[in-house]
């Protein structure tokens, strides 16, 4: 999640380090914030696979700043984890988000299209956080309320995603799709 996150947000352009650090803050969210811990080390896995360069440019005190950019094969990479993500990619809502927030460097609709559809085709199968055996427990079965009430809530946000997700492909796959 983090690597597709530094490749997106560097799609959109260059960035300085801290810059990179608190969009991804952002979009990550509360629950998972960013340390430079796990930052840096990405990006330098990242520059030494050359998918990412660095510019080093004189800062506004006396600490230089490092402009960080996405190559050619950083872009191509960029595009390619978009279009074919990974399983986790699609199941886990924190990392689909975070796909998400990038899948319109896609410029094909129909591969936009083709990723929206996994998704919906993940959240169309019974699942639950609590089962009775293999089967999923539905909120109605469950006696403690607060378990209910989490079945409850994620049955709404899923019904939500479903909706977006069947109107978004339809959008995408339509003849009459304005450009």
């Amino acid at each position: 999640m983090l690597e597709l996150a530094i490749l997106g947000f560097l799609g959109e352009g260059p960035l300085h380090g801290y810059e990179l650090k608190t969009r991804i803050s952002q979009l990550a969210g509360y629950a998972r914030p960013v340390s430079d811990g796990s930052l840096y080390p990405a990006i330098n896995r990242l520059e030494r696979a050359g998918l990412v360069s660095r510019q080093r440019e004189p800062g506004a005190a006396a600490a230089p700043r490092h402009t960080l950019t996405l190559t050619g094969a950083g872009r191509a990479e960029l595009r390619r984890r978009l279009r074919e993500p990974a399983e986790l990619d699609i199941t886990d809502q924190n990392r689909f988000f975070t796909l998400l927030a990038f899948l319109e460097q896609v410029a094909d609709p129909a591969a936009q299209a083709a990723v929206l559809e996994r998704r919906l085709a993940f959240l169309d199968q019974p699942a639950s956080f609590f089962y009775a055996g293999d089967r999923p427990q539905r909120a109605a079965e469950q006696e403690d309320r607060f378990r209910r009430g989490m079945l409850v809530m994620a049955r709404a946000i899923s019904r939500a995603e479903q909706e977006w997700l069947r109107e978004t492909i339809a959008e995408l796959r339509g003849p009459a799709r304005a450009d």
